[in-house]
């Protein structure tokens, strides 16, 4: 749980209106408090269970989701302890509210947005990199500016103090540093004429955000200042939003069962009260088909009626961690505002022609175009805070195939014939292409292939005692320990340890298909120990990279 608000946060957001409150929520948190309004979890009291139309009595405040306490309890797992254990990120007075990552973080990072990117060609999505600052004319045209400001960092580009002689427009303006990705998206949508044909239209960007956090709120990776998100703006016609809303249950649905996260649960916030833009049946339409895509889904949803954003309708998934807590998660968005500020436009099919459906957001459009609906989409959300949620959830043990530590070499002795067969596994391990002859090693290096899986394999040839190394290895969480002293130098091979690996039955199914047989009991008595030539412990560590994707 994040800490209470501050009397001047809550002043601050009481001094926005409604309006203001929703129309930041772009993009929602992850950990409970949406990305708009700061504010404080939503209570059961304000849903209504989809499934069920009689109402319900008011629980009490215990009922909450995450109820906010005055000194919330550090869980046993705390993120930040973990990550000093495995080395994974540090923060420093210089740049408060941004983490930086250590290489076995930035290992976890890249293996997060490697998942992504190897998921996007079966939806659709294609990636985009945009800029990190725009002009505050920029800003003003989405509302950002007028909405957001106070959250927003700015920048002083060259100019901007004073008049510049024979200065292009808008060069003395101010910048400001994006909090959010949608109106770039908008400006890659706007620069040619697009057809019906052409929709829908599927970004990607895991660009850096910034947002001025208050400085008490931030914590680790779960209150940041500076993150990334798994952001994505589909532009799609009306009649395709129900299809574009399932697919991407689908795709939360498939990630979060791969990372083993849930149970989860889907909350549609319908038209607020006041403060909406587009009539009341562009609202209604649109939530009815989320409620469809939901009810498609087949899994636990609930209406959570008056707290959609101004600009449309939204979804947000709830989910459960290891510890029982509740966080909101990823969040799908759909907004009608963003195409009016942008004039995003579309060449209209012959049958919207035909039934002349239009709309006040079509107004002053020529009679043959329509607007796109935006629907902003985010899975991890915060990069940075779904590690966080990661690392408290697998506690350390993390899958094959995400862990940063998936296996060590250590040294029995200092003999150089030792320490010579120890590079050589770390190199066949690591999947780097050796040396095929002595005159090789002289040679400049070849490009190593892109499908190559390469692993952060470790090596301890310190002077310790292997007692020693063992321990250390151990609290360190390596998925495997290998041990090589004069008799693996001899045989060419290797001692491997499974240590920290969930799934022990498909860790022996694996080992068992290498090695072309069934383990021994001896093998297995108390823990996964086998004798093995490095080709084979490298086929066993890229066919656990396959079966745990």
């Amino acid at each position: 749980m994040p800490p209470p608000r501050s009397a001047f946060a809550l002043l601050n957001a009481f001094k926005r209106t409604q309006l203001v409150s929703t129309h930041i929520r772009c993009h929602e948190r992850l950990f409970v408090r949406t990305c708009s309004s700061h504010g404080p979890p939503l209570p059961y009291e304000w849903m209504t269970p989809a499934v069920d139309p009689n109402p319900q009595p008011k629980p009490d405040r215990k009922s909450q989701l995450n109820p906010p306490t005055p000194e919330p309890p550090i869980p046993p797992t705390d993120h930040r302890t973990l990550a000093q254990t495995h080395d994974l990120f540090i923060t420093s007075p210089y740049s408060p509210g941004s983490p930086l990552l250590l290489p076995n973080g930035a290992y976890l990072f890249q293996k997060l947005q490697a998942f992504l990117r190897a998921q996007y060609p079966q939806f659709g999505f294609k990636e985009v990199i945009t800029p990190t600052i725009y002009k505050k004319s920029l800003w003003e045209k989405s509302g950002h500016w007028d909405n957001y400001a106070e959250d927003m960092f700015s920048v002083q580009g060259r100019g901007a103090t004073g008049d510049t002689e024979n200065a292009d427009v808008g060069q003395n303006e101010e910048f400001g540093l994006k909090p959010m990705n949608c109106p770039g998206h908008c400006l890659l949508f706007s620069d040619e004429i697009r057809s019906y044909r052409d929709l829908p239209i599927r970004f990607a960007d895991f660009s850096a955000l910034h947002r001025n956090e208050i400085s008490g709120a931030l914590s680790g990776l779960t209150r940041v200042r500076r993150f990334h998100q798994d952001d994505a703006h589909i532009f799609c016609r009306p009649d395709q939003i129900l299809a574009e809303i399932e697919q991407t249950l689908k795709f939360v649905g498939m990630v979060y069962d791969t990372f083993g996260l849930g149970p989860y649960k889907l909350l549609l916030s319908t038209r607020p009260q006041d403060h909406f833009i587009g009539t009341v049946e562009e609202w209604d339409r649109a939530e009815k088909q989320l409620a469809t895509a939901l009810t498609n889904s087949g899994r636990e949803w609930y209406l959570n009626e008056g707290d959609g954003a101004f600009y449309g309708p939204k979804i947000d998934i709830i989910l459960k961690d290891s510890n029982g807590k509740e966080h909101q998660t990823a969040t799908i968005q759909l907004d009608f505002q963003l195409p009016q500020r942008f004039d995003l436009q579309y060449q209209a099919s012959p049958e919207e022609i035909m039934t002349g459906t239009k709309s006040p957001s079509t107004e002053g459009l020529d009679p043959a175009n329509r607007r796109p609906v935006i629907i902003h989409r985010a899975i991890y959300g915060s990069l940075e805070r779904f590690i966080a949620l990661l690392i408290e959830h697998y506690a350390g043990k993390y899958p094959f195939w995400l862990s940063p530590r998936p296996a060590i070499i250590l040294s029995l002795n200092q003999d150089p014939k030792t320490l010579k067969h120890v590079s050589y596994l770390q190199s066949v391990l690591s999947g780097l292409k050796l040396p095929q002859t002595e005159s090789d090693e002289y040679a400049s290096p070849l490009p190593q292939s892109l499908s190559t899986v390469h692993l952060p394999i470790d090596v301890d040839i310190s002077a310790r005692g292997l007692g020693k190394k063992i321990t250390a290895a151990k609290k360190k969480k390596y998925n495997h320990i290998i041990v090589v002293g004069a008799e693996e130098v001899q045989s060419g091979g290797m001692r491997l340890e499974v240590n920290h690996q969930p799934d022990k039955p498909t860790i022996k199914e694996v080992l068992g298909a290498i090695l072309g047989r069934e383990l021994e009991e001896a093998e297995t008595e108390r823990k996964i120990v086998v004798n093995m030539d490095p080709q084979q412990a490298r086929s066993y560590f890229e066919e656990l990279v396959n079966r745990f994707i």
